[in-house]
């Protein structure tokens, strides 16, 4: 059994802190705390059999992403190398890297060249970062999920990603394969909840063993 310290009640203030510190940051289309984001996938995490520090770095998973590089500093000296390493494993940008994209071309193309380097990188990511990743994108695809099963949302859901519907479905169809040709443990969830993610959307779904190239397609 995972026994949790008051390390991870430091890390749970961190996360709340770092993504308050400037705007509160929220779900995508919603009010939410983003901190919901995060204490699901540090939950899912332990359900699936990871230890606090993978706990901890579920609940930093997205702090370099949106709220900069500054970050890693804290991390490393706030929770150590390993937990660091996995937050660094998990991240496929960072806010200022994001912010230097400011038109909605030069945004799809960043976001294209980031999704279709961190599929390359998750090929042979250690298993302390593929739980972690593979905790975030089961927990963000339930979300878009419950989205397109809300009347008052469905198919517009799409309109707040950045890879719009066709990159979107794409994106998670890949992941599902990577982390169930990896053996991981949440695999067989995040493949049900993808092939459902499909059906509402009205797509058929890929085959297995796409290649990420297909990414560049669906976005195109």
């Amino acid at each position: 059994m995972t026994m949790l310290s008051e390390r991870f009640t430091a890390a749970v203030d961190h996360a709340r802190i770092a993504h308050t510190a400037h705007t509160a940051q929220t779900r995508k289309g919603s009010d939410i705390p983003y901190l919901y984001h995060l204490l699901g996938v540090a939950s899912l995490v332990l359900e699936y059999g990871g230890g606090e520090d993978q706990a901890i770095a579920a609940l930093l998973h997205d702090v370099v992403e949106d709220c900069g590089e500054a970050q890693v500093a804290l991390i490393r000296e706030r929770f150590g190398e390993r937990v660091l390493a996995i937050v660094l494993g998990c991240t496929d940008g960072s806010a200022e890297g994001k912010a230097a994209h400011v038109d909605a071309v030069a945004k799809r193309c960043d976001w294209l060249a980031r999704k279709q380097a961190y599929l390359a990188h998750l090929a042979d990511a250690a298993d302390d970062v593929l739980l972690v990743s593979g905790c975030d994108k089961l927990h963000n695809a339930r979300a878009i999920v419950g989205d397109l099963e809300n009347p008052a949302v469905g198919p517009t859901v799409f309109g707040r990603f950045t890879g719009g519907r066709g990159g979107t479905l794409m994106y998670y169809q890949l992941l599902a394969d990577l982390f169930s040709h990896r053996g991981l443990p949440m695999a067989a969830a995040l493949e049900a909840t993808v092939a459902r993610m499909y059906r509402l959307a009205g797509e058929p779904l890929p085959p297995h063993g796409l290649a990420p190239g297909e990414l560049a397609r669906a976005v195109a």
